[in-house]
């Protein structure tokens, strides 16, 4: 089968296009046919190896595992003996490392779930990381409650366009924050207000949020918290690529000192990938309480390329990989 293969750190084009052995399920596990998969910033820190101290799990000089990508969307072509939940022609999407490839194995009891009927292969394979992790950062990690007051910086991409409808599903009021260009997408996605962050900084405003989802890290944490209710919690999901030793992770360091300091909340946190929460979103996006903005579309063997534009900070909602 193809798939795309990682040998080396280094810009999306090391990445390349192979021909790898099909994969058998074991007895536990579901063989699917890919026919969609997702971007997600973690690809492009997975392909670059950075910032540097992700090698020590990946691997120091070398990636330790050659297979790329997580989202995936497509149809069940076998079964292990003991599977019982999943059959053959099932449309299912989930997450696995290995989702660019015409097949992957999963686990039965791991992050797959049925497909809602309603939505595309495409737009399914754009739920699993992004939405997982606004559910978990709304929900788990933030304490959202309903009637609460959530902002959520960098509402018009992969994670804050999940954001905001999870939210408000939730019950919650919406603040999302976004580009000029972004405002009637995010109003679209039910935002009860939208901030232009071109015209208007949210962080010197007079409005206090008892959460805020960081989606951007365009801001300290000490500006975040002056847009805080007191006892308010910011959840830290995203920040800026750059910075090769501890990149993301400098931003994160400072909210966890202030957390010691002061009454307000900073958490960071690593999404968990699981069967319940992927039902969970099935279910809101069977209701027709949550959609996949889908950005653009690319080929198998334009993974690269669908890399280097999700890298561009240039996209709304997702980009995704199409398999004929």
């Amino acid at each position: 089968m193809k798939a795309i293969q990682q040998r080396c750190y280094g810009s999306p084009e090391t990445l390349a296009l192979a021909d790898v052995t099909k994969p058998s399920p074991a007895d536990d596990e579901v063989l699917v046919r890919v026919q969609a998969a997702a971007v997600n910033p973690l690809d492009w820190h997975s392909v670059a190896g950075r910032p540097y101290l992700m090698r020590l799990s990946n691997g120091l000089g070398t990636p330790t595992d050659s297979n790329t990508g997580v989202d995936f969307a497509g149809t069940v072509a076998a079964v292990g003996n003991q599977v019982t939940r999943f059959k053959p022609g099932d449309a299912v999407f989930g997450g696995r490392n290995g989702a660019f490839a015409e097949y992957l194995v999963v686990r039965e009891q791991r992050a797959v779930a049925h497909k809602p009927a309603n939505l595309s292969f495409e737009q399914a394979a754009a739920i699993p990381v992004a939405a997982v992790t606004a559910l978990q950062a709304l929900r788990d990690q933030g304490k959202l409650q309903k009637g609460q007051k959530v902002l959520i910086n960098g509402a018009s991409g992969g994670v804050g366009t999940f954001a905001v409808q999870i939210a408000k599903a939730l019950g919650a009021q919406v603040t999302g924050v976004c580009s000029t260009k972004n405002v009637e997408l995010v109003q679209s996605l039910g935002a009860d207000q939208v901030v232009d962050y071109k015209k208007k900084d949210f962080t010197q405003s007079n409005e206090r949020y008892d959460l805020i989802v960081d989606n951007v890290g365009n801001h300290s944490p000490l500006a975040l918290r002056r847009a805080l209710e007191p006892h308010g919690t910011v959840v830290i999901v995203g920040a800026p690529k750059d910075g090769p030793w501890i990149g993301m992770f400098w931003g994160v360091i400072r909210g966890l000192v202030l957390s010691w300091l002061v009454d307000e909340k900073f958490v960071f946190f690593v999404a968990d990938l699981n069967q319940n929460d992927l039902n969970w979103l099935a279910n809101l996006a069977h209701e027709g309480r949550m959609t996949a903005v889908i950005d653009r579309e690319f080929a198998l063997n334009e993974v690269p390329a669908a890399i280097e534009y999700l890298a561009s900070w240039h996209a709304r909602g997702k980009v995704i990989v199409r398999l004929e």
